[in-house]
């Protein structure tokens, strides 16, 4: 058991700070948000994660949250910096939160006396430690504290399975902080600790590679991976619009190109393209590390531009449908940039909207988590609804953005008996099966009416 602070409170910060607690770690939480803190003490969460309250509710012994830094840097063993890198307009990661939260950490360690080590998980540049390396220098305080860097891989939606059973732990430092955090995360290399019910251990998992290296590869690692994701969704949605205009089926060329070890099946799912709070920032994060070391990374900088003009494509395909969208009743289902989240930073929803407000279309959306999060960022025109069938009433066509599962629930025969026209424009290719045949349909790279036949394999 050790002592573990975490500074920051969202997404990263939080499930890591209550996943460590649920491990058996004593762990407190800090954050500068008093009315956040104060919500946390009373057990609500500020962001929905499916899980994560169930985990906090089986850690509350071991956890506290706090505003008091000086608090949490005096009964800490281990650190940790989980605040936000935003992006700043020329898409470098703005660290001022970080370097803010490193210089009041660093005001509080020069009187302790015991070892502490400093562990950054927020995605940083590389050379982001060595900063803070040399502040912990300047004021003398090597001896006593360490550096290391720390990636987190978590996906929204599924960040409570993804800390406990993550694929890899990726620590980058010296030895003396790659010695404690490998003891910090033994529970999870080990998996030892015994599984929640509302997170089974996927079967056959009995160890997490611990992969310890050296700081700036650390570093580079979580930008490398998610261009890397992002770079199989730009291809395969760019193949999505091959597939529209010679008119093959990006499912099936997907299913087959899939089946290659070398590619695998994973992010071959064609749409309208990626967002969040990760790979957006973090390609254009990664493009301009890059660039400003001297690199042209010319495959990324096309990623960025094939995912930015992707989500137009659906105002393209309602075009084709309907002729012109001047007077059009049109429904947006969907405004988070993935389903199991609250969360729409960088989601294609507010983007969508705002093109079909400019061509003239009446514009109506709908979301089962996010509504009212959203109201104030949506145009004055827009009418938010309640419930599905208010948004879809008298509608033109149903642009779907995001694949949440109640979708799947309306049904053919409601969407017709809905809608003025039912048209339903599907930029996640996720309910062809479901409505294809139904009505009119169109997805990105499928075929009009398309269903999907297997594939036939023989021996």
């Amino acid at each position: 058991m050790m002592n573990v602070s975490v500074i920051g409170t969202g997404y990263v910060g939080l499930t890591t700070g209550i996943s460590l607690a649920f491990l058996g770690h004593r762990v407190t939480c800090v954050d500068i948000d008093e009315r956040k803190i104060d919500g946390l003490k009373a057990g609500l969460m500020p962001i929905y994660e499916p899980g994560l309250e169930e985990l906090l509710k089986e850690s509350e012994e071991r956890i506290s949250f706090t505003t008091s830094i000086e608090l949490a840097v005096s009964e800490a063993e281990v650190l940790i910096f989980a605040v936000g890198t935003p992006a700043n307009e020329d898409g470098s990661p703005n660290l001022a939160y970080l370097y803010g939260a490193a210089d009041d950490v660093i005001s509080h360690l020069i009187g302790k006396e015991t070892p502490t080590v400093l562990v950054n998980k927020s995605t940083v540049p590389v050379g982001t430690a060595d900063f803070i390396a040399d502040k912990i220098k300047a004021f003398g305080l090597q001896e006593r504290v360490s550096i290391a860097s720390n990636p987190e891989f978590l996906r929204q939606g599924r960040a409570v399975p993804d800390t406990l059973y993550p694929e890899r732990i990726v620590v980058g430092g010296e030895e003396e902080a790659i010695t404690t955090l490998r003891e910090m995360y033994e529970g999870l290399t080990n998996q030892s600790f015994q599984a929640p019910t509302f997170a089974p251990r996927p079967d056959g998992l009995k160890a997490v590679p611990f992969l310890a290296v050296d700081l700036r590869s650390a570093e580079l690692a979580k930008y490398a991976a998610n261009a890397f994701l992002a770079m199989k969704i730009s291809f395969i949605n760019e193949i999505a619009n091959v597939c529209d205009a010679v008119g093959a089926d990006v499912r099936r060329v997907a299913d087959i190109i899939g089946t290659d070890a070398r590619i695998g099946k994973a992010f071959l799912h064609a749409g309208i393209g990626y967002g969040g709070s990760c790979f957006p920032k973090d390609t254009r994060a990664l493009h301009h590390i890059a660039d400003t070391n001297g690199y042209d990374f010319k495959l990324l900088a096309a990623v960025i531009e094939v995912n930015g003009a992707q989500k137009f494509k659906l105002i393209e395909k309602a075009r084709a449908s309907l002729g012109t969208l001047y007077g059009k009743k049109i429904t947006v289902l969907g405004l988070t940039f993935k389903p199991g989240t609250d969360d729409i930073r960088e989601a294609p929803s507010l983007p969508i909207i705002e093109a079909l407000i400019r061509e003239g279309a009446e514009v109506r959306v709908h979301d089962p988590i996010a509504l009212d999060k959203t109201r104030q960022l949506l145009p004055s025109e827009v009418l938010p609804c309640e419930s599905v069938q208010e948004a879809l009433l008298g509608a033109d066509a149903a642009l779907l953005v995001t694949e949440w599962p109640e979708y799947a629930e309306i049904g053919a025969d409601n969407l017709k008996a809905w809608m003025a026209r039912p048209i339903w424009i599907d930029g996640r290719n996720a309910f062809v099966d479901r409505y294809g045949q139904e009505m009119e349909y169109t997805g990105v790279g499928i075929r009009g009416g398309a269903s999907r036949e297997p594939v036939h394999v023989h021996p």
